[in-house]
């Protein structure tokens, strides 16, 4: 993902699709269109990390690239549209990309690591996908010496995926020898299954906004006047990694939301920050300004209010953030400046509630 959550674009606004870009479901499938982009691009690996070193922002090591189109690793989606825009793909085009990569996403949280790992699937073996890249790349030839060399790209790919394959599949046998033999339970104790499933519960679709280092953004909640104390509650994507921005409260310094690390399996976080009782005491009303200090995008999905009052805590209000959701936005006076992204999102909380809700 990159350091703002998508690309600005609301969803299907004047896109063209690639062909069967709105079919795919699994890693393979991505992993062929992504190389036919690389083939039509006609550009080396070395030419594609100069041009996303110019652009700024995410960096596309050469590594990375050869891992992404060798199907070896699952890409970040900061990744992957780099990578395209590199290719000259259209602006236009690349929210479709992305909800391509979402549904992969998903569908690996789903179905586990063995999917995760691109090992096989229904959409077959990622030595046949290359198969098929190659063939597409004879037929789409731009010149002898061209050709020549993308067929050496490809049969080079073909070759390292093929290694790649049977080496995972080494490791997965002893894997499962080693895992049945931790799992077996003791006699007298209760088994220990480790579990990679996702709870369908925890999988949760929202939108939100996002801004660069420099913006900001404001809104208004209510709260009892005879408050002891305020919580905010605020649902981000640790997908971006290291998000940090103060907090005023009324005009004054109140506080700040720390910098957490990247996860770019279970991206879906509660950050919770008190507020100082002396900026929120016989206040009715609250004007909360979030101004983003970190080289990363700070992006914000829904806030929740909570107040103390006579010992109990208890929601005092909620402001749900994103174009689906401008009549909370009006209604809190909601304003951002410098934004950068505005968009939907399908991630999954981590497997354990304990593990939702971070300070």
């Amino acid at each position: 993902m990159s350091e703002v959550p998508g690309n600005g674009r609301p969803s299907g606004a004047g896109e063209a699709a690639e062909p069967g870009l709105e079919s795919v479901t699994c890693h393979q499938d991505l992993v062929k269109l992504l190389n036919e982009q690389f083939v039509r691009a006609d550009v080396s690996l070395r030419e594609l990390q100069t041009r996303a070193d110019r652009a700024g922002g995410t960096r596309l090591p050469r590594t990375t690239c050869a891992d992404m189109l060798a199907g070896r690793r699952f890409p970040k989606k900061a990744v992957m549209v780099a990578f395209l825009r590199g290719c000259r793909v259209p602006e236009h085009q690349l929210p479709a990309w992305e909800r391509a990569w979402e549904r992969v996403r998903v569908h690996q949280l789903s179905t586990g690591p063995e999917e995760d790992r691109g090992v096989g699937s229904s959409c077959g073996t990622l030595p046949a996908v290359a198969t098929e890249v190659m063939a597409a790349a004879g037929r789409n030839g731009m010149g002898r010496a061209a050709g020549r060399r993308r067929r050496r790209v490809v049969l080079l790919a073909v070759a390292v995926v093929v290694a790649v394959v049977v080496a995972v599949a080494a490791v997965a046998v002893v894997l499962s020898v080693l895992v049945a033999q931790t799992v077996t339970p003791r006699r007298g104790a209760p088994a220990e299954v480790p579990s990679h499933l996702v709870d369908s519960a925890h999988i949760v679709s929202d939108d939100g906004r996002a801004f660069p280092r420099g913006g900001w953004s404001r809104f208004t909640v209510s709260v009892d006047p005879a408050n002891t104390g305020v919580r905010l509650i605020r649902r981000l994507d640790v997908g971006v990694g290291l998000q940090r921005a103060t907090i005023s409260v009324n005009g004054t310094p109140a506080a700040e939301w720390r910098p957490l690390l990247e996860d770019g399996v279970y991206k879906w976080r509660d950050q919770v920050v008190t507020l100082p009782a002396s900026l929120t005491a016989g206040r009715g009303s609250l004007t909360i300004v979030n101004t983003n200090v970190s080289p990363s995008g700070f992006n914000e999905f829904r806030y929740t209010v909570e107040h103390e009052v006579n010992g109990v805590w208890s929601t005092a209000d909620v402001v749900d953030i994103g174009r689906d959701h401008t009549a909370s936005e009006a209604s809190h006076d909601y304003r951002v400046v410098g934004e950068g992204w505005a968009g939907t999102q399908t991630f999954a909380y981590p497997p354990r509630k304990e593990s939702w809700t971070v300070q």
